[in-house]
C-alpha cells in the first residue's frame, strides 16, 4: 500500500505541472512574448527552482494540508481513504485536461481529502476548522484582490506611458513579461508543491514512519523529488490549457500580459507567505480578466464561465467522488 500511495503522489504531481503550470505562462504565449516551446521550458524550470528552494524558506502552505483531516488511528484505513482522495484529483485532473478547462488541482486535493475523511467517520470534526478558514482566506485572496489589481496595473500603466509610441512601450513588456511569467511559475512550483509534500507526509506519520516536526521541515530528498516530477510534468506541455486562458478566453497585448503576471504574482507571494494555500489558476486567470475586463471585445465571456463553473464545481464534485472511493475501496 505504500508503494501504491507513492506512485499515486508522484502521478498526482505531474499532473499537476502538466494541467496547472501552463496557467503561469498562458499569457505570455497569448501576447507572443514567448514562443509556446521557450514558455513551456522557463515553466519547468521554474517550477523546480520553487518546488526545491522555496520550500527551505517556508512551509506553511504544506502544514496546512498536512492538518487538514483526521483519517483516524487505523494506519491500513487511513491509508486507503488517503488513495482514494489522491486517484480522485488525478481523475479530474485528466479530464479537465481533455477538456481544455484550467482547474484547480489544490481545491480538488482538498475537497477529495474532506470527502475521503467523512467516508470514514460521520463526523465534520474529522475536518479542521482551523485548515478551511486558511483555504477560504487564500481563495478569497487569489480570486478578487488578484482581478483588481490586474485592472489597476494594468490602468496606470497605460494612462502613465499613454504619450510614449506603442511600438516602444510593447517591446519593453513584452520583455518584461518573460520575468513575470518566470516569477509565475516559479510561485506555481512553490505553492502547489508543498501541498503533495505535505499529504505525503501525512500519508507516512499515519503508518508511524515521519512526522512534520515542530520545526515544519521538509526532508530535503522529498523536495528534490517532487521538484523533479513537477518539471517533467511541466514539459508535457498542457497545450489545450495555454490555448484555453492565453488565448480563447482574453485577447490582451504585453503590457496587459506584464500587469496580470505582476498582480498574480503578487497575490501567490502574500497566500505563500501566511501559508494560504492558493490556486495559481484562480490567482492567474482572474488577474488575466481583470486587465481586460472593461476593455470592449477583449474578453470572451462564454469562455469566462465555463472557467467559472468548473471551479464552482470542483469541490463538491471531488468531495463527492472521494467519499464514494472511499467507500469503495474499504
Amino acid at each position: 500500500m505504500v508503494v501504491f500511495f507513492t506512485v499515486l503522489i508522484f502521478l498526482l504531481v505531474l499532473v499537476n505541472g502538466w494541467t496547472d503550470a501552463p496557467n503561469a505562462i498562458a499569457s505570455c504565449v497569448g501576447t507572443r512574448s514567448l514562443s509556446p516551446r521557450s514558455a513551456v521550458a522557463l515553466a519547468a524550470v521554474c517550477n523546480f527552482a520553487g518546488a526545491s528552494f522555496m520550500t527551505l524558506i517556508h512551509t506553511g502552505v504544506a502544514e496546512t494540508l498536512f492538518g487538514l483531516s483526521d483519517f483516524g488511528s487505523d494506519p491500513s484505513t487511513a491509508l486507503r481513504a488517503l488513495c482514494a482522495a489522491l486517484l480522485t484529483v488525478i481523475l479530474w485532473g485528466m479530464g479537465a485536461l481533455f477538456l481544455g478547462l484550467p482547474t484547480s488541482e489544490s481545491h480538488a486535493l482538498i475537497a477529495s481529502m474532506s470527502g475521503a475523511a467523512l467516508a470514514l467517520r460521520w463526523d465534520l470534526s474529522v475536518i479542521g476548522t482551523e485548515e478551511w478558514k486558511k483555504i477560504l482566506l487564500g481563495l478569497f485572496l487569489s480570486t478578487l484582490p488578484a482581478c483588481l489589481l490586474g485592472f489597476l496595473l494594468d490602468s496606470v500603466l497605460r494612462n502613465r506611458l499613454r504619450h510614449l509610441q506603442r511600438r516602444q512601450v510593447m517591446g519593453y513588456f513584452s520583455r518584461a513579461q518573460r520575468v513575470s511569467a518566470a516569477g509565475n511559475a516559479l510561485l506555481h512550483g512553490a505553492q502547489d508543491s508543498q501541498k503533495f509534500m505535505g499529504v505525503y507526509l501525512l500519508g507516512l506519520s499515519l503508518l508511524g514512519r515521519s512526522r512534520f516536526d515542530s520545526q515544519g521541515i521538509v526532508p530535503l530528498p522529498l523536495a528534490l523529488s517532487v521538484a523533479a516530477v513537477m518539471g517533467l510534468g511541466t514539459l508535457l506541455g498542457g497545450s489545450r490549457i495555454i490555448k484555453k486562458v492565453g488565448c480563447d478566453m482574453v485577447r490582451s497585448d504585453p503590457l496587459s500580459g506584464s500587469a496580470s503576471d505582476a498582480a498574480s504574482a503578487l497575490s501567490l507571494t502574500l497566500c505563500f507567505l501566511l501559508g494560504l494555500p492558493a490556486s495559481t489558476t484562480h490567482s492567474k486567470t482572474c488577474a488575466m480578466m481583470g486587465t481586460c475586463l472593461f476593455r470592449k471585445g477583449k474578453t470572451n465571456l462564454s469562455v469566462a464561465l465555463q472557467l467559472l463553473a468548473a471551479w464552482v464545481l470542483t469541490f463538491p464534485s471531488c468531495a463527492i467522488l472521494g467519499f464514494l472511493l472511499t467507500r469503495l475501496f474499504l
